[in-house]
């Protein structure tokens, strides 16, 4: 694929100081061929992962390699680049989070860690796009046969892996990396990225045999990516009462009643779904001017402070089960029905998704989005591709 594509500029350059410590690794990849189902693999990849060894459905890849991952969903192609990353980028800050993590779920993340002594899935990381390097990978994957290939049920997506191994494109990727990509943006994974971050800086562990001086991450630009709404059902609504609900909520918002459902046209416009009917909630001038950062606040925040805090008296929005989360992806039918599972006591509110800017500018700040604000698309699935954080012997398929 030289012919097609610059090499020798950028390697040139590659002994330049590079500021992301990015490196290929020996990968465990599923045997796609002896399946069967992958969606059911990869939805039993955490529990049944040990037996799938034991049992050779996975192949030890003896090569160092990036591996060129590709998303198809049938309408587009998403692609990226898969590797590790030294931890030490993250606690210095040049992977940057936007979401507090939980010690219950690190403990969690923690032993299954310890029980696989394997990590089945990247934590998803996003960057500002670098078309040399979508350029790239688009050509190494229109160049190359695919080291695997899954098709899933749901979504009906196929997802598709690539390996690098040759010596000057690890290089070349590296240098495209040291150029372009000093900083970047954990999009799913932050419990998994802290995981590894404690466990790495725990001595305890430095004589556990295990490598835990790097994350396994997949790369994908921002136009990669597709950010969805994260909207919110809330129970409670019997206490307060319909009536007095509304007259509450007009006093923060702008309300009008919508002939139909329609999802949030613009930021700081919400959609409301509340018995039968459905609404627009666009925030009073007042409420904006007097938000802890003005027009820029996001709605996810505000209406934590304002309707779930204040109206309902819910403080841990991260874990009062009065809250039900419904990502994006699932749709206003998806909100709908969990609002009218529980019809007169439920509440549903759907959000404009959160920019790509805005997500930046807070983590750039050190800012924590409020929980449950972002959802990617698309979706990584567990247990394809493995990175294992014993050592293995060439050729091992078992433990």
């Amino acid at each position: 694929m030289g012919q097609h594509f610059e090499k020798q500029v950028l390697l040139s350059q590659i002994f330049q100081p590079s500021t992301m410590q990015i490196k290929p690794f020996k990968a465990l990849f599923a045997k796609t061929n002896l399946l069967g189902s992958a969606t059911e693999f990869c939805e039993n990849a955490k529990i049944s992962f040990q037996k799938n060894l034991e049992s050779g459905l996975f192949e030890h890849h003896e090569a160092d390699c990036f591996f060129v991952y590709q998303i198809d969903n049938g309408l587009n192609k998403h692609i990226g680049l898969v590797g590790l990353n030294h931890v030490n980028d993250f606690l210095e800050g040049r992977i940057k989070k936007h979401e507090d993590t939980l010690s219950d779920r690190e403990l969690e993340q923690k032993e299954v860690f310890l029980r696989l002594k394997a990590i089945l899935k990247p934590i998803l990381v996003t960057h500002a796009p670098v078309p040399v390097l979508t350029t790239w990978l688009n050509q190494y994957a229109h160049a190359h046969i695919p080291l695997l290939s899954a098709q899933f049920t749901k979504g009906t997506s196929v997802h598709r892996f690539w390996a690098v191994s040759q010596a000057d494109d690890i290089a070349l990727l590296q240098s495209i990396f040291a150029q372009h990509i000093t900083e970047t943006y954990i999009a799913d994974g932050h419990h998994r990225t802290t995981t590894t971050a404690l466990l790495h800086l725990d001595p305890e562990f430095r004589t556990s045999g295990l490598d835990l001086s790097q994350l396994f991450c997949a790369w994908f630009a921002s136009d990669q990516l597709k950010i969805l709404d994260y909207n919110r059902v809330v129970e409670g609504v019997k206490k307060i009462g319909q009536a007095k609900l509304m007259a509450l909520l007009s006093k923060i918002f702008v309300i009008d009643i919508l002939e139909k459902p329609q999802k949030p046209q613009q930021k700081h416009e919400l959609v409301m779904c509340l018995g039968k009917d459905w609404y627009t909630l666009r925030w009073h001038d007042f409420v904006l001017e007097l938000a802890p950062n003005g027009y820029d606040t996001l709605d996810t925040d505000l209406l934590n402070r304002l309707v779930i805090n204040k109206i309902f008296e819910i403080i841990d929005v991260r874990n009062d089960t009065r809250i039900t989360y419904v990502d994006g992806g699932k749709g206003l039918d998806g909100l709908k029905k969990v609002v009218r599972h529980h019809r007169t006591d439920r509440v549903g509110f759907a959000f404009f998704p959160v920019a790509f800017e805005d997500l930046t500018r807070m983590a750039d700040a050190g800012e924590n989005l409020p929980p449950k604000s972002t959802y990617f698309e698309p979706r990584m699935k567990s247990g394809l591709l493995v990175r294992s954080l014993e050592k293995l012997e060439p050729n091992t398929t078992t433990r």
